[in-house]
């Protein structure tokens, strides 16, 4: 198996913490986006991982190497922004005759057993992940007859269908499936000037190919602040870690503090994740993401994300602050 990962983009909706990291480095639950994303890969096995990357790259190539050394990466630059599926088609010059392939997009951290694959996939061609949501109006879903994928609804306005497409996909045949890609794209048919896999998925349905649409168990958003919380608190159930060096402070699980911290008169907690090489005293933190090397006194801070080496003294607020940042917040 080879395993493509696309993580260009600009991550927009997470700015100002996008404005010097690639998005899929953020931090969530005391790891980065991409780290939590790769662990749940590792028991497959896979022959290649192969990164699709925008200008930011050596940041993920740099991440990979210290992380997670053993594998076996390939990085290849998206130059131009054409969407989901150029993106993918990037990949092409890696894929080979006889490759079976995963694709993962990195907007979200997902939760099911992987290992499934071959069981799911015996009797079709390829797997797209889905999730059953109400909001079925914000998301492309797929529509089922029989167990199997007929056909694909962009943003529906009607219910016809409530089970979105979640950004993972496994194809049995990866070098078919990249040469379908080549043809959407020779043909033009884009969607406001960007090519996406739904109209790939359809060209294959429409000449026999089967495909299923498998629910996974969770769908974490890491594209936006307030899912980036969401997802924060959903990871620290039951997996507390604090490795911090505490003086008359208080801890209120669920929480991740790295080493190096210490944290003086606070009480930290719940579903905060504070990273490693922070500083904090007289404060009261909940419900928030705390980047390295940060410096905090005498503040109340609840459903707030901080980038690092931010210095900040004040009080009760609600922040989404950047990298380096210093803030007062006077009475």
């Amino acid at each position: 198996m080879k395993i493509i990962l696309p993580v260009a983009g600009k991550g927009t909706r997470l700015r100002p913490h996008t404005h010097t990291r690639a998005k899929s480095l953020v931090q969530v639950a005391g790891k980065t986006v991409l780290e939590h994303i790769i662990l749940r890969l590792l028991d497959l096995s896979a022959e290649e991982f192969i990164f699709i990357t925008d200008d930011n790259g050596a940041q993920i190539e740099n991440f990979m190497k210290q992380r997670f050394p053993a594998l076996n990466c390939s990085y290849t630059v998206q130059k131009e922004r054409l969407g989901p599926a150029h993106a993918v088609f990037m990949a092409a010059p890696r894929i080979h005759p006889g490759d079976d392939v995963l694709v993962v997009f990195n907007d979200t951290i997902f939760v099911t057993d992987l290992s499934a694959i071959p069981d799911l996939c015996r009797d079709c061609d390829g797997l797209i992940y889905s999730k059953t949501v109400a909001d079925y109006q914000r998301f492309g879903v797929n529509v089922i007859a029989d167990g199997f994928i007929v056909d694909m609804v962009e943003k529906p306005e009607q219910p016809i269908s409530r089970l979105a497409q979640v950004g993972l996909y496994y194809l049995r045949d990866g070098a078919d499936f990249i040469r379908r890609i080549g043809e959407v794209i020779e043909a033009g048919e884009t969607v406001k000037g960007e090519f996406f896999l739904p109209s790939v998925f359809m060209h294959m349905i429409h000449s026999g190919k089967r495909f299923r649409a498998p629910e996974i168990d969770a769908w974490l958003d890491c594209g936006k602040p307030d899912t980036l919380l969401e997802t924060n608190r959903y990871l620290l159930k039951g997996h507390s870690q604090n490795e911090a060096r505490m003086i008359d402070s208080v801890v209120i699980e669920p929480v991740h503090i790295g080493t190096g911290t210490i944290i003086r008169n606070s009480i930290i907690g719940p579903n905060a994740s504070v990273a490693p090489n922070c500083h904090i005293e007289g404060c009261i933190i909940r419900d928030t993401i705390i980047n390295s090397g940060s410096h905090l006194k005498d503040v109340l801070l609840e459903q707030s994300l901080l980038g690092e080496n931010v210095r900040l003294t004040g009080r009760h607020a609600n922040l989404n602050v950047g990298d380096h940042s210093l803030i007062e917040i006077m009475m």
